[in-house]
């Protein structure tokens, strides 16, 4: 074979070994999609106290694990129990309030009371005045003077009857009904709720990492301390859009993770993502801005889904959040399944390298 007859040789089995490798990556992408852009996520909660207050006594440590409800750190608490002392003063305060409106509200009443028989006593004598003045029995002077006395008589009752109404409703008719005694309760619960605020406790169970509070810190209201990583993790998997036409809910998958190299950990697909942020419109008033590129060939749509390891929790547990993984789906049965295991044992070997 001449120089020229090999070269052509290698030429034509190198344009094979082309096309059967790009049928092989056209097929294997539709039928048994891989993908390198698979993470592990776990909730991460921020630490932040919903009070302010000087850090005084730290109860765990960075990196250490706790379960929901463990004390993680106390606030100063002398300023929070002086506004509880303060807020209960108010509150006596307010009864004390109460108990002058109920003295005065029965001296209003005694008032009226007498104002209400005074006024009988004169509406009587006006009545007796009047028929004597029909029967000429008294001057027309005197029946005048009782009667302006029956009507004063009459709006000492009406003004009486307005400061009982008046001290009624500032007392209100039981405690429940007091504006001053609701407030200084309020108060009070409110006070007591901060005090309450100054242990922060862990929301979930879970691992507190980046721990940079110290006993003396001063920590304001809403400001994160720290991140508590939930023992709960999802894995993620980014797949190009082409990618996952023929993916359903329930698929078999393979995953290898770059910490644990050479082990292959079986899967299903869990669910997928409705849509991601490109495709989310804000109503911000502002105009469209249309994507422009000047790329002949726009880079691939990624659309996510979830996997499913129930089996492997407490492997999950272990693995950091955004820990890397490579998922491989597989289909049902067929050479595809059995290439698509190959796959990913190659790859899951190849992670001892790099």
């Amino acid at each position: 074979m001449t120089p020229d007859q090999a070269f052509a040789r290698w030429v034509r089995l190198s344009l094979i070994a082309f096309v059967v490798v790009f049928i092989y990556f056209l097929v294997a992408d539709l039928w048994m999609p891989l993908t390198p852009q698979g993470r592990v996520m776990h909730s991460v909660v921020q630490v932040a106290p919903q009070v302010s207050g000087q850090v005084a006594e730290m109860h765990v440590r960075n990196n250490q694990h706790v379960e929901a409800g463990d004390l993680l750190f106390t606030l100063d608490q002398r300023p929070f129990q002086l506004a509880i002392e303060k807020a209960e003063l108010a509150l006596e305060a307010a009864s004390v309030q109460n108990d002058q409106y109920d003295a005065g509200l029965a001296n209003a009443d005694a008032a009226l009371a007498a104002a209400k028989a005074k006024e009988a006593q004169l509406a009587r004598d006006d009545a007796r005045m009047q028929r004597l003045k029909a029967n000429g029995g008294v001057s027309r002077q005197q029946a005048d003077q009782i009667a302006a006395e029956h009507e004063a008589a009459q709006a000492n009752v009406r003004a009486a009857q307005a400061k009982v109404h008046q001290l009624s409703v500032q007392r209100g008719l039981t405690d429940e009904q007091n504006l001053r005694l609701r407030q200084a309760r309020n108060d009070l619960a409110q006070a007591q709720l901060d005090l309450a605020y100054t242990e922060i406790r862990a929301e979930q169970d879970g691992t507190l990492s980046n721990l940079q509070v110290q006993a003396g810190t001063y920590a304001r209201a809403g400001a994160s301390l720290a991140a508590l990583v939930g023992d709960r993790a999802d894995v993620v998997a980014d797949f190009r859009e082409k990618s996952l036409a023929y993916v359903h809910p329930g698929d078999q998958a393979a995953v290898v993770f770059d910490a644990i190299p050479g082990e292959v950990f079986h899967a299903s697909v869990g669910t997928i993502d409705a849509g991601t942020r490109q495709g989310q419109l804000l109503a911000d008033g502002t105009l469209a801005a249309p994507t422009s590129t000047d790329r002949w060939v726009r880079d691939a749509q990624r659309e996510r889904l979830h996997l499913d390891l129930r089996e492997h929790r407490e492997l999950l547990q272990r693995l950091p959040s955004g820990a890397r993984a490579t998922v491989q789906l597989l289909p049902a049965s067929g050479p595809a399944a059995w290439l698509g295991e190959l796959q990913i044992k190659a790859i899951s070997l190849i992670h001892y390298i790099y």
